[in-house]
């Protein structure tokens, strides 16, 4: 029976380095524009605890999203050993398309992924290239649905990247500009006839009730901003307790259809939401199964490279892969999760075995 499995990664960290005290100058306002109660220490202090966030990375003016896509997507090329002109599909996740420095528009025309494949050189009219937007939860999909290329017998080889420059659309009067990063993250999927290897099973929900609009793009909090341009905003608190509530069940979902024993599961590879949220969606969804959470199941680069959304999962396979992240490494035979949760609002999971 065909399957697929991830035989190369590559990210990129942008090299330009920004600690929370950074943000000690900010003119924080609330979202009727108000000023903040709280000096900027207080709110950066108790910013840290929450999210677990001590830096984050941005992007150099010269670089935009499918650059440094094309930077995580090159390694995870060589890192494959693969001919890129053997490539059946690019699959590009990201949300804003390439925002160029001081721009206020973003730039999809042509599409990211088609950059990427002309940066790359690829002749072979045969390799599809094509955006997916699925908020933060874009890269997990996409390699779902490479799966499901694979498995019906339409592609060999896929290459999935997750890219991102939040830094670019975020408001500097908001302090949840504080959470947001840039980052790409990129890997290759392959045909496998091995059984019991690679992708196991899968889930994917959209919630688009009232959680349809958690994140959304909104005017600055600065009444005096052009009225015209947009950021990215959310509702952190809406956003937390939906996500505490679902990721768990999906994960559980995805869990049950792979077969697989919860004692069998050595890492969870979530997105790099926040600290205390990630927390407690992996004690939730081990308390559905009545189970302690076990000790290093869940790496996490969120303290120092911050949430670039699509970028995170696909940056932190890449790292663990490589023993870039202490404590932390995958062995053959090994189970893991992914798992997401993000604008839609949408959430997915991935049972995978190395």
């Amino acid at each position: 029976m065909i399957s697929s499995k991830i035989i190369g990664t590559g990210s990129f960290i942008p090299g330009i380095k920004i600690e929370n005290s950074a943000f000690l100058q900010s003119h924080f306002l609330n979202d009727d524009g108000s000023e903040l109660a709280a000096a900027n220490e207080v709110i950066i202090d108790k910013f840290q605890k929450i999210t677990g966030i001590s830096e984050r990375r941005y992007v150099k003016a010269a670089h935009n999203t499918s650059d440094i896509a094309f930077f995580a997507a090159q390694k995870a090329i060589e890192d494959a050993q693969i001919d890129p002109e053997t490539l059946d599909y690019i699959i590009f996740a990201h949300n804003f398309g390439d925002i160029h420095h001081s721009a206020v528009q973003g730039d999809m025309l042509p599409s990211l992924a088609t950059r990427v494949k002309y940066r790359l050189g690829i002749s072979n009219p045969n390799c599809v290239a094509y955006d997916l937007l699925f908020g933060c939860p874009g890269w997990i999909e996409g390699v779902i649905q490479a799966h499901a290329f694979i498995k019906a017998g339409i592609a060999k080889k896929c290459l999935v990247i997750g890219a991102e420059t939040l830094s670019r659309v975020v408001d500097k009067h908001d302090r949840d500009s504080m959470i947001y990063s840039d980052g790409a993250g990129a890997c290759i999927v392959a045909e496998t006839l091995h059984q019991n290897v690679g992708i196991i099973s899968h889930a994917s929900q959209t919630f688009a009730k009232e959680e349809a609009y958690f994140l959304h793009f909104g005017k600055s909090y600065n009444k005096n901003e052009e009225e015209k341009v947009r950021y990215i905003k959310m509702y952190g608190r809406k956003i937390y307790e939906f996500a505490i509530t679902n990721v768990p069940t999906a994960m559980k979902i995805a869990l049950d259809k792979s077969g697989i024993a919860i004692e069998e599961v050595k890492k969870i590879f979530i997105h790099q939401a926040n600290e205390k949220m990630d927390e407690a969606i992996i004690k939730r969804f081990y308390r559905l199964f009545n189970t302690p959470v076990p000790k290093e199941v869940m790496p996490m680069s969120i303290h120092k490279l911050g949430n670039s959304s699509v970028a995170t999962v696909p940056t932190l396979l890449d790292l663990v892969r490589k023993g870039e992240i202490e404590n932390h490494d995958v062995k053959e035979g090994e189970v893991v999760l992914f798992a997401s949760v993000g604008a839609g609002m949408n959430i997915n999971a991935i049972v995978y075995r190395f």
